[in-house]
């Protein structure tokens, strides 16, 4: 499980690369300019326009005797509407009505359009909106933890897709719905440069291509300036048909955004595999049980209450399993970069430095296959939710051990081989190896893991190492600890025994290790405080693009010797 070799990890202190932009990135590169822009033409109906004509349309059939009796009379009984219509000479009439109706909606399309404009500046995003009601809301680019590119459907029949920046905070990011599909690709990368503070040394080259950029991207709507030729209109029919084609049948990641080597998959089986052996399929297979055992005690009516729940569960796998197709994990310039859907795609970037704690767990029944899940706490989180319906903290939904490793050389780029050892140890390890672990006496509140529990610091990140039913390895980088807590009750201490949390931003990753000895706990608390104190101060992934390489970290020999010098669980003569 080595990293050595790892290719296309991207590396948070070096500079960008300057190359020749992409033709995505030319065609976005006028929305940076500080100016205010609008989305894409088909913004209000893909917020809610059609669902809203769709439900208006279900009214309007349901109401029109009614309506029909309103204006003109209450037709004969039996009588359809529409004859009464014709009957009374209201065609016309009636046609004027409904030609005012769609007039009405197109209008309040176009105000709402109109009204609905973003900026980007060299600091900011800015998004407002609203007709009656105005918003606006503003993200720093220095606080950016992601930008997620999410293509529904329907918007991918309109060349469209929703760009969501998210933001340090709760309830803090900022969507564009709607952007075009390759303006929405240009505009994430073009973001990132701007957060990693690389595109004021590209002014000049910018300036260079503004022409070209310009020509490109003037008119990212498709309209003319001027009225188009009929040959023309039916080239451009047939061009937006053959886009439309190309887009669903090309690959969820372009070939030319990383290496193909650096780039993780998941295969069809092994994810069918994961859903059949996870926890919904355990509860699945109880009610089953239950729903026989009843039906032979003569309780046929369970059958009639429980039956449609488990017809529903066949669309609940079938649903997690297409939205998890195509999955993928690969290391670009802007940083990591997770992929999946068929239908419906999304790809999420992480720019790097943004992953404050990372947790690689084994459930029990995945263990014989040699199955993992990476999960991930980060300080922004996007609206959508990740493969298969799991939260966008799910990093890896199932691989194993060589996916784990360049996952984690990808999330965290500034591990190394030594890293790598100890991730090794920490996933498959029963203990007594170089994690620092709960002594004997620990076995009476942790009978099964009390060997496995245990923790081991190596240049920078601290690992966290528990479980024995259900294996977990956390791993927090110093420098993105919040704080620190040590804990001791009653019985802790009475046994001499502490727990240590470590406290990072909201997530699924709660790192603490319990039943450690409390002298131990004590060194630990204090090795770790100054650490990241040192790896704070050192840190400069805010600006990834512009800094050189990290100074290495001082060493702290008295801290470390008494970390080292400390009784492991192998210790002969510990106490029972």
């Amino acid at each position: 499980m080595s990293l050595q070799g790892q290719p296309g990890a991207p590396q948070p202190e070096a500079p960008l690369p300057g190359g020749p932009l992409s033709a995505a990135e030319r065609a976005a590169e006028h929305l940076t300019d500080g100016e205010w822009h609008r989305l894409h033409p088909a913004t209000p109906l893909l917020r809610g326009g059609i669902v809203f004509i769709a439900v208006l349309g279900f009214v309007l059939s349901n109401l029109r005797e009614r309506l029909v009796s309103f204006f003109v009379g209450a037709p004969d009984v039996g009588g359809d509407p529409i004859d009464a219509i014709v009957n009374h000479g209201w065609e016309g009439w009636a046609l004027l009505g409904i030609a005012v109706v769609l007039l009405g909606c197109l209008a309040a399309f176009y105000v709402s359009w109109r009204m609905h404009s973003f900026r980007i500046t060299d600091d900011a995003v800015e998004v407002r909106s609203g007709i009656l009601f105005r918003t606006q809301r503003k993200a720093r680019l220095d606080r950016i933890q992601g930008i997620n590119i999410v293509r529904p459907l329907l918007a991918r029949i309109f060349g469209a897709a929703k760009l969501d920046i998210t933001v340090a905070g709760h309830d803090a990011n900022v969507p564009l719905a709607y952007l075009g599909s390759v303006l929405a690709d240009g505009l994430r990368s073009d973001v990132l440069r701007l957060a990693s503070g690389v595109r004021a040394a590209e002014a000049a080259q910018a300036q260079g291509v503004e022409g070209v950029a310009g020509v490109g991207a003037a008119n990212p709507a498709g309209a003319g300036t001027g009225p188009v030729p009929p040959a023309s209109r039916s080239a451009q029919v047939g061009d937006f048909i053959g886009q439309r084609v190309n887009d669903f049948l090309a690959p969820e990641l372009d070939p030319n955004a990383a290496p193909p080597e650096s780039v993780v998959k998941i295969p069809p089986l092994r994810l069918a595999g994961s859903l059949v052996l996870s926890g919904f399929s355990i509860f699945v297979v109880v009610v089953i049980v239950l729903l026989v055992i009843g039906s032979a005690g003569g309780a046929p009516w369970l059958l009639i209450v429980v039956l449609p729940g488990l017809i529903g569960s066949a669309s609940f796998y079938i649903n997690r399993f297409t939205k998890s197709l195509r999955y993928s994990i690969a290391g670009t310039p802007d940083g990591v970069r997770v992929g999946f859907g068929l239908l419906s795609t999304s790809n999420e970037t992480l720019p790097p430095g943004r992953v404050h704690a990372v947790e690689v767990q084994q459930p029990l029944l995945w263990r014989p296959f040699g199955w993992w899940q990476i999960r991930i706490d980060t300080a922004g989180h996007s609206r959508e939710k990740g493969a298969a319906g799991q939260p966008n903290t799910t990093m890896l939904p199932v691989g194993d051990q060589a996916d784990v490793a360049r996952v984690l050389a990808l999330v965290l780029p500034t591990f190394t081989a030594e890293h790598s050892d100890a991730v090794l140890q920490g996933m498959t390890s029963r203990g007594r190896d170089d994690f620092t672990g709960s002594p004997r006496r620990a076995a009476w509140l942790r009978p099964l893991s009390w060997q496995r529990t245990g923790f081991r610091m190596v240049d920078g990140v601290v690992l966290l190492r528990r479980g024995f039913v259900w294996r977990s390895l956390a791993i927090v980088p110093l420098a993105r600890l919040q704080s620190l807590e040590l804990q001791q009750g009653p019985i802790d201490r009475l046994l001499g025994l502490a727990e240590t949390r470590f406290h990072t931003v909201s997530g699924p990753v709660r790192p603490r290790l319990g039943a450690m000895d409390s002298t131990i706990g004590v060194d630990l608390f204090e090795t770790v405080a100054a650490r990241a104190v040192e790896a704070a101060a050192r840190d400069r992934s805010h600006r990834w693009g512009v800094h050189g390489p990290a100074p290495a970290p001082a060493p702290a020999p008295a801290l470390d010797q008494r970390i080292e010098s400390a009784p492991r669980n192998d210790t002969p003569g510990e106490d029972a």
